[in-house]
């Protein structure tokens, strides 16, 4: 079986949410919940935290998890994956969002089962939903898929359009053969891109095909200091 390493990148200076990797939920850092979860991960061979804030990597080291430094000048967080990766060995990356603090290990561990067919350069996670509500959430990202489960499209805007029944919600977390990934940021921003702010839609638009694997469990993630609360809403549910 290839081997997978789980890279966590993380940045402090968040638009929208400054310092969000420290921020806490339920008293916990969720630099640390994610790792947390991270660990439970069956087929990851090492966990790294990538970041270039001095802050996030005190934070990481106080709980155990390997810390790399990376350049404070990238783009996205696919970037800052792919410095780290630069200087690995592991065949296959797996990009777990720092702001998705209810991944969970089964999660990672289907990316990592996925990239076993070499064939598949990229993969990713949605969840369908009838929560119709979300077409219109700019902060939901919304997927279409073909018949083999490789994505069409990706988009903040309603997608499919007055869908009726469901809808797939993307879930950031991102798997890639390693040499892919290292081509990949060499690639220059495509245009939907950067109309959509999705830095998958490069892959697509130079032609490369994104696996797209369905979860059941459910996902948050933390874009704006509200969706804390949401999150804690959800936690103190889920334990009751």
């Amino acid at each position: 079986m290839k081997q997978a390493t789980g890279i966590i990148p993380a940045r402090f200076h968040s638009q929208r949410f400054p310092g969000k990797p420290l921020a806490l939920i339920q008293g916990k850092p969720m630099i640390e919940r994610v790792f947390e979860r991270a660990t439970t991960a069956k087929f990851l061979e090492q966990i790294i935290v990538a970041t270039d804030d001095e802050r996030i990597a005190q934070a990481a080291k106080k709980i155990g998890a390997e810390v790399r430094m990376t350049s404070p000048h990238h783009n996205s967080g696919t970037e800052r994956v792919a410095e780290v990766a630069n200087k690995l060995k592991t065949p296959l990356i797996i990009n777990i969002q720092g702001d998705e603090p209810l991944v969970s290990g089964q999660m990672i561990d289907t990316l990592v089962l996925a990239l076993q067919d070499e064939f598949i350069p990229m993969v990713s996670l949605m969840a369908r939903t009838q929560n119709l509500n979300l077409l219109r959430d700019t902060n939901a990202v919304k997927v279409v898929i073909d018949k083999d489960s490789f994505a069409l499209y990706f988009s903040r805007s309603p997608l499919p359009f007055q869908a009726s029944d469901f809808l797939y919600q993307h879930i950031g977390i991102y798997g890639y053969q390693r040499d892919f990934l290292l081509n990949y940021v060499r690639l220059k921003p495509s245009r939907l891109e950067k109309t959509e702010n999705l830095e998958q839609l490069r892959a697509l638009e130079h032609g490369y095909r994104i696996k797209m694997i369905e979860t059941q469990s459910p996902t948050l993630s933390v874009d704006i200091p509200n969706d804390i609360i949401k999150l804690e809403e959800f936690l103190k549910k889920r334990s009751s």
